[in-house]
């Protein structure tokens, strides 16, 4: 089994010798223990997946060399579940699985009401520390005494998703002007302990151009670019970790279902979340059975089709909390092969003229890597 997005702050905390830390990834063999490292910058490249890598490399010269085995260390890990940016980031931050944090979705319901809470865009309502309980790999280390930094736009400050994911961080706000692979290195080079950093650019590019168009390459060649300055500027005790929160891939119009037309997928369903390739139905009273067995006709092969219990018996979700449990869906439609289910009466109309989508439990969507970087200067 790889190792999970859930294992990549502990083994970044071991490094730095953070009390309590483990380092399931085998990272000090490779980079070298406490004695040498003091600092360690993690990037998450999101949209960054597994499967993505090889056909990225003609527009990425570093990790075509990552690839060929002439630079870094790569290794395979799995994101959880679904593969989604909120639920990606709460599990990266956290070290938790979905279920015991909370965040199992890029939308859901907020139970006891008929409303829909998007964590992109999620402000003060829920209370982050109620809808999102778990301390982070950031908190935690600030409070061992080891600094710990996240470089991230200024917009994200004060979100819930940003308190979800890096709650306890020192915050190193930046504008969309600054020079974001400088300012990584800049704090790296200020003190020891960990840095985090961001960049959304390849996976924007594949939501609206598609996995493969000339614009993510060219967001591609951006990542890369921001990736080699990054390892040439790295301190002789510095390490980075590169790492992605999902993968994904381009939905053809063919493949693309719309609840909100079919009248057999919308009977009985109240709310809807989740998103394209994951679906979480809250069904009127006592409709979750008809809703499940519509579901599983008119998307039979396409979709695995649960209730609620069967959902969380898979595992996917990890340990769930009961106080989590409402926010998964009477019914939840999984998609397999390149199905997606839009729900244009329900959601933004941009949600449907996207070209790439994740969220699902392939492979494709799963996959993601984790690339360690040495400072050249540390050879010297």
């Amino acid at each position: 089994m790889p190792g999970s997005i859930c294992d990549v702050l502990p083994a970044a905390a071991a490094l730095l010798g953070a009390p309590g830390a483990v380092d399931k990834l085998g990272l000090a063999d490779w980079i070298g223990g406490t004695d040498q490292i003091d600092r360690v910058a993690v990037v998450l490249v999101d949209g960054l997946g597994w499967h993505l890598l090889a056909e990225l490399a003609g527009s990425a010269p570093l990790l075509a060399s990552v690839l060929a085995g002439q630079a870094g260390r790569l290794t395979e890990l799995t994101c959880t579940f679904p593969s989604t940016t909120p639920t990606s980031l709460v599990s990266l931050g956290t070290g938790a699985q979905p279920g015991e944090h909370g965040i199992l979705g890029f939308t859901l319901n907020v139970p006891g009401t008929d409303r829909v809470i998007n964590h992109i865009l999620w402000r003060d309502d829920p209370p982050h520390a109620e809808w999102q309980p778990l301390p982070t790999w950031f908190g935690r280390l600030n409070k061992a005494g080891v600094s710990a930094r996240a470089v991230l736009p200024a917009a994200f400050m004060g979100s819930g998703l940003t308190d979800s994911a890096y709650r306890g961080a020192e915050f190193r706000p930046t504008q969309p002007t600054d020079d974001n692979a400088q300012k990584v290195a800049d704090e790296l080079h200020a003190a020891p302990g960990l840095v985090y950093g961001y960049t959304p650019a390849l996976d924007t590019a594949a939501h609206a151009f598609g996995v493969g168009s000339s614009r993510w390459h060219e967001a591609a060649a951006q990542v890369d670019t921001l990736l080699t300055r990054l390892v040439a500027a790295l301190p002789p005790t510095a390490a980075l970790l590169v790492t992605a929160d999902h993968g994904g891939f381009n939905v053809p119009p063919d493949a693309r279902v719309d609840l909100d037309t079919d009248p057999r997928l919308a009977a009985g369903v109240r709310v809807v979340a989740g998103e394209p390739r994951v679906r979480y139905l809250h069904t009127e009273p006592g409709a979750a059975a008809d809703v499940q067995a519509a579901w599983s006709e008119v998307l039979g092969g396409r979709a695995h089709i649960y209730s609620r219990e069967q959902a969380v018996a898979t595992g996917m979700f990890g340990p769930v909390n009961p106080a989590h449990l409402a926010r998964i869906g009477d019914v939840v439609a999984v998609c397999t092969g390149d199905t997606a289910v839009l729900a244009t009466g329900h959601e933004p109309p941009e949600s449907a003229r996207l070209i790439g989508f994740h969220g699902a439990a392939t492979p494709a969507e799963m996959a993601i890597p984790l690339i360690a970087f040495k400072s050249p200067a540390a050879a010297h």
